[in-house]
């Protein structure tokens, strides 16, 4: 397995990425590969100052770099040997396995439509996450982020690609699926999210348990997939982060609210793309990024992308 990880993108860059790549080593087995890509000269200098043999990664030298404040699209096809339009290069031509990022959000979901592209038969990618419930169980949650506004059919696919990764990322056997709602009866919610409703209730194949509220977040009883769009998704996972910076800033100790923590889950993976790619949070330092490379190697280790294709 080769993982492939964008040396030179997000606040930290490149000194914290660096620092992550190194601490995902010792996770790795002997036929897991991580590829640095960025300037090789700032990659060999931190790694010098980390006394770390550089042998033990493979380096790939990019001399451009697409800035967090840059237009992703513009910036995408201008900057060629910028290392998240190589990432995605290699990505697309079988060189690597898995590509991760903690660099600009929006170059990274254009170099998905311009080079890997979309599964055939999905309608619109989403950005997935894994949050904690109190049971120590996890659920998962989409879109939270790609898009702010859906269609029907559109939740229901979000239902069918959240399932997908649950059973085969999380290990879940036949994963329930609810529908994030501002009540749990059917005739509530928006024209779209009632609609949802309907076609997800009848879709065969699918474990749909009906409307999930947002009090319901994070109990014993949560079902496994929660579906929603982007902007309400997004909502979710920046107030699980004020949750935990509040415990935290208030030195409080407890073992759930330390799995609030967004640097122990290292990114969000695009499904619906035929590659395995994770975007990391761009203030992302040396912990979190040790974490983004882990899960893409889940990612990559479930085949994700394939079992997508076959069940769309």
């Amino acid at each position: 397995m080769r993982i492939g990880l964008d040396v030179m993108g997000g606040d930290f860059a490149p000194d914290s990425i660096i620092e992550g790549a190194v601490d995902s080593l010792k996770h790795l087995s002997a036929n897991e590969k991580l590829v640095l890509i960025g300037d090789e000269s700032s990659i060999l200098r931190k790694l010098g100052e980390m006394e770390i043999e550089p042998s033990l990664f493979e380096i790939v030298h990019t001399s451009q770099v697409i800035e967090m404040a840059d237009h992703p699209a513009k910036a995408f096809s201008q900057k060629k040997d910028s290392s998240i339009a190589v990432g995605y290069g290699m990505l697309k031509n079988g060189n690597l396995d898995g590509f991760c990022s903690a660099g600009n959000t929006g170059a990274m979901l254009v170099g998905a439509s311009y080079t890997v592209n979309m599964i055939p038969g999905v309608l619109r990618p989403a950005l997935v996450t894994v949050l904690p419930c109190v049971d120590d169980r996890d659920f998962v949650i989409l879109d939270v982020g790609l898009n702010p506004d859906c269609k029907p059919d559109v939740f229901l696919q979000y239902g069918i690609l959240g399932s997908i990764y649950a059973k085969h990322v999380l290990g879940k056997d036949n994963p329930t699926v609810g529908l994030l709602n501002i009540g749990e009866e059917e005739t509530k919610g928006t024209p779209a999210v009632k609609a949802a409703y309907e076609l997800m209730k009848e879709y065969p194949g699918l474990n749909f348990v009906g409307n999930i509220e947002g009090n319901a977040l994070f109990r014993e009883t949560m079902t496994d997939v929660i579906v929603c769009d982007g902007f309400v998704g997004n909502v979710i996972i920046k107030m699980g982060e004020a949750f935990h910076h509040l415990y935290k800033s208030r030195n409080l100790k407890d073992a759930y609210f330390d799995r609030l923590d967004w640097e122990n889950i290292g990114g969000t993976p695009i499904v619906g793309i035929n590659a395995n790619v994770v975007i990391g949070h761009g203030i992302s330092k040396r912990k979190a990024i040790m974490n983004m490379v882990l899960q893409t190697r889940g990612v990559v280790h479930a085949n994700l992308a394939q079992k997508i294709k076959e069940a769309i």
